[in-house]
């Protein structure tokens, strides 16, 4: 009997390996600029940048202040990328630009994030306008690189490759976070004078790690009918006068708008339950250090499920896994209001990380094979968009729910909402091919 299931899973293993080769360099080097930039969301955005802003930089502000710059911070920012995602979509499809546009956001970001060292002690004016500028550079480059996987993969590999680059991102994310981690409480290990100076260098680092990483996609990724020489002014009326075209197309298009719609709903339940997660765990008592092994453990549960959920996608239905992981989802939500320890939220942190990637991966691929794949920039740039606003609702009732019951417990429960409504919307579309369907033809 041994022998038999040996065999078995040597079969699982070497069908999986020979999935994994079919993916081609481009995809691969596609995948990899996940594995870069996810250090900007782990080690800068959810680490150590709020807790520095208000314990090194603002330290002439008092609490409240200080919570309001970092606030419009993330709104100025955040609302920028969302109007403006669109408008550089259709520019980057009539220019043939997305690679480019990418790199140049992307240089942007690494740029900023390594100005973040050299920022002093109290200089909070600076941090709050190099960050925003940094968080923009990392919103703008997603644009183009969800609107690359048209170019670097076959439709029917989009849930394979999607899952791929989430599944690196959550692990090298991960990975740099957690050295990160070790370098502010040991500096001394790594020759550092203090705290401060440990978190100064993982900014440093991440700028660097961000900015190594994306060569693969720089030298390997090809943009298909990219224009050798593009005239900017040109690309940018063009993308104006499509801008409008391409909103009218995407209401004509009755399968991709219900999932927009769905994704809209689902994914602010996703954003909600990221954000909120460490002030519903304070709320309840719990030990900041707890908070911190959740989230790591979170980021390197994601990596295998990742692919998994990929891959199960592909082979069974990516509607059908994405439901899965809505239900999840609300399912966490539920149990996390009857929650009484840290063992109970270690095992939420671990069902969340079973599904967190296979939920953004698969809706990226899904929506990515529901579009005309010559103008995915600027669809994207509508998705990204929904993405970026996609975190309004969910917030804002928990708030109203918490200050009404006066309960954190019975905030978290309305979550459940967002994710039955978008999971109802969901059921309804029809997985379509958009550049086949009659759908979505150019009428």
């Amino acid at each position: 009997m041994a022998s038999i299931h040996d065999a078995g899973q040597q079969d699982i293993f070497e069908l999986h390996s020979c999935r994994m080769r079919t993916i081609t360099k481009a995809g691969w080097s596609w995948a990899v600029y996940d594995w870069a930039n996810s250090a900007y969301t782990t080690t800068v955005m959810a680490g150590f940048f709020p807790v520095f802003f208000k314990q090194f930089w603002a330290t002439g502000l008092s609490a409240n202040e200080s919570t309001f710059w970092l606030g419009l911070a993330n709104a100025v920012s955040g609302l920028l990328i969302a109007l403006l995602a669109p408008v550089l979509g259709a520019m980057a499809d009539q220019g043939g630009l997305k690679k480019r546009m990418l790199l140049s956001f992307t240089t942007l970001g690494v740029l900023m994030t390594a100005a973040l060292f050299l920022v002093g002690q109290g200089e909070w004016v600076w941090a709050v306008v190099i960050f925003s500028f940094g968080a923009i550079g990392f919103s703008g480059s997603n644009v183009f690189y969800d609107a690359l996987i048209v170019d670097v993969s076959e439709r029917n590999q989009f849930d394979r490759v999607s899952s791929l680059g989430y599944a690196l991102g959550y692990l090298g994310g991960g990975l740099l976070f957690a050295v990160n981690v070790v370098m502010t409480l040991h500096p001394d290990w790594f020759m550092l004078a203090g705290k401060a100076e440990a978190i100064r260098w993982s900014f440093l680092s991440v700028a660097l790690w961000w900015a190594l990483f994306t060569l693969p996609l720089a030298y390997h990724v090809r943009e298909a009918g990219g224009a050798e020489s593009v005239h900017w002014c040109k690309a940018a009326r063009d993308g104006f006068a499509q801008l409008g075209d391409t909103y009218r197309h995407l209401r004509s298009l009755r399968q991709v708008w219900l999932f927009l719609l769905a994704y809209f709903l689902y994914i602010d339940g996703v954003n909600t339950v990221a954000r909120m997660a460490v002030d519903y765990g304070l709320a309840l008592g719990f030990d900041a250090a707890v908070l911190m092994t959740a989230l790591l453990m979170t980021q390197f549960i994601a990596f295998p499920s990742a692919l998994a959920l990929g891959w199960l996608g592909e082979r069974w239905s990516c509607k059908g896994v994405l439901l899965i992981c809505i239900g999840v989802y609300a399912a966490v939500c539920i149990w996390s209001s009857t929650m009484e320890n840290t063992v109970d939220f270690y095992w939420l942190a671990a069902a969340i990380g079973l599904v967190m990637g296979g939920i953004q991966a698969l809706s990226r691929s899904m929506y990515a094979r529901m579009i005309p794949s010559h103008q995915s920039a600027e669809f994207f740039g509508f998705f990204n968009m929904l993405g970026k606003f996609a975190a309004v609702l969910g917030p804002l009732m928990m708030g109203m729910a918490s200050m009404l019951s006066g309960s954190a417990r019975i905030s978290i429960l309305v979550i459940v909402i967002l994710f039955a409504a978008g999971a109802a919307l969901l059921y309804r579309v029809v997985e379509v091919d958009g550049d086949h369907s009659p759908q979505v033809s150019a009428e």
